[in-house]
């Protein structure tokens, strides 16, 4: 029976996934950050080092959803090269530890463009084609910012404010996933990927007199994501 299966599965010249060809696919890309950060630290005040941690705060980016892209050019009928990326995504730093009672610290949109290299099993003429995929990505951050009045309030003072700073990074992705071939152009796809990506937190707090204050966390992101698409292979 799983011969049978197996075999109704692959049989079909219904793809054209094959060397030349180019795949455009879109669809729901879910975004689930792992990591969390490591505790503030302040590192000066008023120009002068302090180096002081504050024990037990912390924070966590929540979840999100986006519209994925995803092209691919067949260099042979089982490599390919690959671009990840994504409408801009909104993401949430979600205070934990000490900092939970303020919920909400802030948002950023995170920019993750990613190239890899693809593996896909079978041939080019089976209906369904697994892949393994390796590549890298660049992270940049954008609109950065500390919106929980009272988080800003308690940090600096009343009449103080904080403006907030992430690193960019370059970092490893790993995937795996599927197409299904309905047509001899389209087919639908599921991917989950995996980016450990880490960013370095900067807080320049400045209170109602002018005194700056800086503190630092690492911030470990570290999204799992996943991809339900369509896609169209030319």
């Amino acid at each position: 029976m799983a011969g049978f299966i197996c075999s109704a599965a692959l049989a079909g010249n219904a793809n054209a996934q094959s060397a030349g060809s180019f795949t455009l696919a879109t669809g729901w890309l879910h975004v689930a950050p792992q990591g969390h950060a490591t505790p503030l630290t302040v590192e000066s005040v008023g120009g002068m080092a302090v180096n002081q941690e504050l024990s037990g705060t912390g924070a966590h980016a929540t979840s999100t959803n986006t519209l994925g892209i995803t092209t691919e050019y067949y260099v042979t009928d089982h490599i390919g090269i690959a671009t990840l990326f994504g409408l801009p995504l909104t993401v949430n730093l979600q205070g934990d530890g000490t900092l939970a009672k303020y919920g909400k610290l802030g948002t950023t949109r995170p920019m993750p463009p990613a190239v890899e290299l693809r593996y896909h099993l079978f041939d080019a003429q089976s209906k369904f084609r697994p892949f393994v995929g390796l590549g890298v990505n660049y992270t940049w951050f954008t609109q950065v910012r500390a919106t929980n009045g009272q988080f800003i309030s308690d940090s600096v003072g009343p009449g103080g404010s904080v403006r907030a700073t992430l690193s960019a990074s370059w970092n490893p992705v790993f995937e795996v996933g599927a197409s299904y071939a309905f047509s001899k152009h389209w087919s639908v796809g599921a991917s989950v990927g995996y980016i450990p990506l880490k960013t370095h937190m900067t807080l320049y707090g400045q209170t109602a007199t002018g005194t700056q204050i800086v503190s630092k966390s690492t911030l470990r992101i570290e999204p799992i994501n996943v991809f339900l698409n369509v896609a169209y292979t030319f």
